[in-house]
């Protein structure tokens, strides 16, 4: 987690005119991809226009880190907040730490994301959850994926990706291991029933 820092991030911040790109859904990694870094992916899209994307991904986590752990290398005590898994973000600076949180709690650099969920990347928002003023739901993760201006438009068009506009109870409500599953099913897609060949969906 890097203090400050935040400028890349808030450069891909959606403009009001927007609404035809994908933020606040979530991408769901289909079978056969073709990237190891995306395999059974989740990715909770915090920003896409025309400039680039932005996303953190949900549905894996990060080896044998847990929060309290993290919090302790930052120097921050973690009070009673529960000792929660730490997330694979993504490929992109695997080392800096972003919060997807709800709306009750915002700090200095907080994005809200298209009225759904909110995106904190500063020290601030930890130091809250720990001494339980923070928001009521968050998720942690380090990494983020990134994509340049018309890079994610054009895997979109090509197998790999499906777009999923679901409510934020897949990122708070549901365990990261299931969140792949689930996000299919609510697509309405059986995950069972997909395999690396199929070219639709």
């Amino acid at each position: 987690m890097k203090r400050g820092d935040y400028h890349a991030m808030q450069e891909l911040v959606p403009s009001a005119d927007s609404l035809r790109y994908l933020t606040g859904q979530f991408l769901v990694a289909l079978p056969g991809i073709g990237d190891p870094n995306f395999e059974r992916a989740v990715i909770a899209l915090c920003a896409h226009d025309a400039k680039g994307a932005l996303g953190i991904g949900i549905g894996e986590i990060f080896g044998n880190l847990r929060f309290h752990a993290l919090l302790e290398q930052l120097e921050i005590a973690p009070g009673a907040v529960d000792d929660v898994d730490v997330l694979i973000g993504g490929p992109v600076e695997p080392g800096r730490g972003f919060v997807l949180h709800s709306q009750d709690w915002a700090g200095q650099d907080t994005i809200d994301v298209a009225g759904r969920w909110a995106l904190s990347g500063t020290l601030d928002v930890l130091r809250a959850i720990a001494e339980g003023k923070g928001p009521t739901r968050w998720q942690i993760a380090l990494g983020y994926a990134g994509w340049d201006a018309g890079q994610l438009d054009g895997e979109m068009g090509r197998h790999g990706w499906l777009s999923i506009d679901t409510d934020p109870s897949l990122i708070f409500s549901v365990p990261p291991a299931e969140r792949w599953g689930e996000a299919l099913r609510r697509a309405g897609v059986d995950p069972r029933l997909l395999t690396a060949q199929s070219g639709h969906v």
